[in-house]
């Protein structure tokens, strides 16, 4: 079952259930994927779909984050809920021994040996954590490989 179907089932699942938080999140999945089809004039394969989705988790994080910090916990609460909506759709998320090892593959790979290195290194980690790991985390992750 493609990513848009399992949208499609989500959706009529939280209707039937009168679950409108759910309902309006997956809503607003499926409005974000139908603007990038629009844009790129084409309909998106599962890729394609699921860096939509990588976005629109990094927008909750921040909006959540930015909401905390402005002490309105509320909003930040709300935020984290679609958050949570959102990574079920997600592939399963790597754990920071599994990206090192995927760094690590990289970095040999590549032959890196210094921060001059890193783009080279991130490009290829980047297509194998796509969807799967915090961007932020990857660099950092990296960063902290070829410094030290």
């Amino acid at each position: 079952m493609s990513l848009q179907d399992q949208l499609m089932a989500a959706m009529k699942e939280a209707m039937k259930a009168k679950d409108s938080l759910r309902l309006n999140t997956i809503r607003l999945l499926r409005t974000a994927i139908k603007n990038k089809e629009i844009e790129a004039r084409q309909e998106l394969d599962e890729q394609a779909v699921i860096a939509v989705l990588s976005t629109l988790v990094k927008q909750r994080k921040e909006s959540a984050e930015v909401y905390r910090q402005n002490e309105r916990p509320e909003l930040a609460e709300k935020e984290e809920q679609e958050l949570l909506i959102i990574q079920e759709f997600l592939p399963a998320q790597l754990g920071e021994e599994e990206v090192k090892a995927l760094i690590e593959q990289a970095v040999a790979e590549v032959g890196a040996e210094s921060m001059k290195d890193m783009g080279k290194v991130m490009k290829i980690v980047s297509e194998k954590t796509r969807g799967r790991a915090d961007g932020r985390q990857v660099s950092e992750l990296v960063k902290a490989r070829l410094a030290g």
